[in-house]
């Protein structure tokens, strides 16, 4: 049986190794242009490298070239996982910024406009709020004290505030941020706390002092404004500009441009530039420092 195995395997061996010749003739003439021996042990082997030789090479152009971002289903989860882990940090720092940024102007304005909250600390459950107080009808002696010392606390504020705080500012060389015709001008009475100078478009926003930008963004009220910090507690608010031209936390000198003029802004119907100082935290007549 073994003998017969052995033979049979003799024979299939010699029967591959045999070998054959491929001519290619001229079909015309006959002439022979090209002829080669083959067996069927060789022809085997060279179709089985042909094979293990396109399969590394379509391994590799898998693997190492961009061609394979066309089959179907492939994607790079890896690197579009992280691209979308920074895209998500990076908005969730923006929408941190913008709060922060919109909290600070929002108590800026209440500052400047002098609102003040109140507390939202309610008392605790141990303790009785405050009773107000009995209400007692003064003497006449008592109640012309009382009048007269408001009268007299009511006129040496004002005075004092106009004389000794604002000769602090008196000599300050104030440049004009805007030559320009007054529509509007300062009247607290009405809210309206500044100047509206029209000017055409695209002309220049000076700084009015030397000092350092603290606000430099956007209001769906004011649209582009920008805020400036000078010495000795005194901000000057530049509203309703088409660019602003300085950021946040960059100093400036008196007379260098800042803005653009525009129509910027819910609270403005055509070009002009709102501007307004404060002085220790209240509003002042920019007409008392400067010509326009």
């Amino acid at each position: 049986m073994e003998q017969i195995q052995e033979k049979g395997f003799r024979r299939l061996l010699q029967k591959l190794r045999f070998k054959y010749r491929l001519v290619v003739m001229n079909d015309e003439t006959y002439e022979e242009r090209y002829s080669l021996k083959l067996s069927q042990l060789n022809l085997f082997t060279a179709l089985g490298i042909l094979v293990i030789a396109l399969i590394l090479i379509t391994t590799w152009v898998i693997a190492f070239t961009p061609l394979k971002e066309y089959i179907p289903g492939y994607s790079n989860d890896v690197s579009m996982r992280r691209t979308i882990i920074q895209l998500a940090e990076k908005v969730d720092s923006l929408e941190k910024d913008a709060s922060g940024k919109k909290l600070l102007l929002e108590n800026i304005r209440q500052i400047i406009d002098g609102g003040v909250r109140r507390d939202s600390i309610k008392p605790r459950g141990g303790e009785k709020p405050q009773t107000q107080a009995a209400k007692l009808n003064p003497s006449s002696e008592e109640a012309k004290f009382r009048q007269d010392v408001e009268q007299q606390d009511r006129y040496d504020i004002n005075e004092r505030f106009a004389t000794s705080r604002l000769s602090e500012i008196s000599n300050y060389y104030f440049f004009t941020p805007l030559k320009g015709r007054l529509t509007t001008v300062f009247n607290p009475a009405q809210r309206h706390y500044g100047l509206d100078i029209v000017a055409p478009r695209n002309e220049s926003v000076k700084a009015t002092l030397d000092g350092t930008v603290i606000f430099a963004g956007w209001t769906s009220e004011s649209g582009h404004v920008i805020h400036i910090q000078h010495a000795n507690n005194l901000v000057s608010v530049y509203e309703h500009n088409a660019v602003l031209l300085k950021k946040e936390g960059q100093s400036v000198k008196a007379g260098e441009a800042i803005a653009i003029t525009g129509n910027s802004g819910e609270l403005t119907t055509a070009p002009h530039l709102h501007f307004e100082l404060w002085y220790d935290g209240k509003p002042i007549d920019p007409r008392d420092f400067m010509v326009f």
